[in-house]
Parts: C-alpha cells; structure tokens; sequence
C-alpha cells in the first residue's frame, strides 16, 4: 500500500477509535438516562441502523440488502458481537472507567485478531504469529493491568 493511502487508512481509523471512546460513556450516560443500560443499547443500534441505512441509500448500495439471504447467516452473527460490545461497554464504563474497559477491549480484540490473522480467518491474508506480535499484546496487558494501579 503507498504511503500516503497507509497514512489515510490509520487516519481514518483513529478518528473512528476517538468516536468510539466517546460512544461509550454517552451511551453509558443514555443508560442511565433512560434507566435500562440494555435499552440504551438498543436505543444506540437504532440511532447507528438509521444513519447506515441513509448512507446506504445515498451511495446507491440499496440493492445489496435485497442479496442478505444468499449469504451465509453465520455471517450475520457480527451485529450480536456489536450490540455485546456496546452493551457491555456502557455496563463496564461505569464501573471501571473509560480507560480501563477500553484496555480491556482492547486486549480482548487483540487476541482474537491475533488467532484469526493466523488462521487467516474469513479471507484475511494469514500473518503468523511472531514473537513481536506477542510483545505487542503482552503491551497491552502490561497497559490494562497499568490502567487499574
């Protein structure tokens, strides 16, 4: 990839991670608001369908919903691990800060990608586990268990 596309994508993705750690105590917030951390989730979810759903229109991809049944319902199992996510970190937010159950995630998205980019899971290139990439998530968890001293 040339730089300056490399550079795009990490920019891109970082505004994204900054957008996610503000998601997490506004929605822990709407929890709280609302009474019911689980309907703040759903409440989130919708908000998020909504503007997916816009976005979707107006790039003219609507047609590629009407193709959902050919693909594998295996594959729809994503949305289930992203209202887990929310939820759980609108739950956690509360009681261990924002940093602490971002490491947390973080560590947990780590190990996984860390297996799946071995396995080459779901057509990713495959990338061997190396001892730098170990270092890499033992940082993390030095981080986590930092997070909390």
């Amino acid at each position: 990839m040339p730089l300056p596309a490399l550079l795009l994508t990490v920019a891109v993705v970082f505004a994204a991670g900054i957008g996610f750690a503000v998601q997490a105590p506004l929605n822990a917030a709407l929890g709280r608001a609302v009474g019911s951390g689980v309907a703040a989730a759903c409440i989130s979810f919708g908000v998020g369908f909504a503007a997916l759903l816009a976005l979707t229109a107006l790039r003219g991809d609507a047609a590629a919903l009407a193709r959902l049944p050919a693909a594998p319902p295996v594959l729809w199992i994503g949305g289930l691990f992203g209202a887990v996510v929310v939820w759980a970190m609108l739950w956690s937010v509360p009681a261990v800060g924002i940093l602490t159950a971002f490491a947390a995630l973080l560590l947990g998205q780590l190990s996984a990608a860390l297996v799946l980019d071995a396995m080459g899971a779901f057509g990713a290139p495959v990338t061997p586990v190396s001892p730098t990439r170990v270092v890499a998530l033992a940082m993390v968890a030095g981080g986590l268990i930092l997070s909390r001293l």
